[in-house]
Order: C-alpha cells, then structure tokens, then sequence
C-alpha cells in the first residue's frame, strides 16, 4: 500500500504542476518547454478519456479537476 500511496502523491503533484506551467507562456526550445513536454507525456494519458466524456466549460478544462478531485478521493480511500 505504501508504494501506491507514494505513486498516487507523485502523480497528483505532476498534475499540479502540468496546471501551474499552463498559466505561463513558455517559449519552444527552453527547459521549461522539455519540462512541459514531459509532465504533458506522464498526464496525458490520464486526461485524455476525462476529455472525450467532460467538455470544457468555456475555457476551464473541467475534467481536470474531476480526475484530481478523483485521485485524492482514492488516495484518501487507499492510503
């Protein structure tokens, strides 16, 4: 359980950062750029399927807040 505890935290915190970095323009070719290509790869697959079922409302992607909300939901549940 502990090893699953510990990945759920991680995963959760790429999230939250992936979030953060999206409210800042980043410029192709830096290390924020590689660093927002890796986080978009470690996330992507997770958001994807939320995004087929849960439209965007205007310009807020509603279904990252559901798989965050989600996740420490089942975090709270496992650990």
């Amino acid at each position: 359980m502990g090893i699953l505890c510990a990945l759920l935290t991680v995963f959760i915190i790429v999230l939250v950062v992936r979030a953060v970095l999206s409210w800042f323009p980043i410029r192709p070719g830096t290390g924020l750029a590689q660093l927002n290509g890796i986080l978009f790869d470690l996330t992507e697959w997770a958001l994807r399927p939320m995004r087929s079922i849960i439209p965007p409302v205007g310009m807020i992607d509603i279904s990252f807040m559901v798989l965050l909300f989600g996740l420490f939901l089942l975090r709270a549940f496992v650990c």
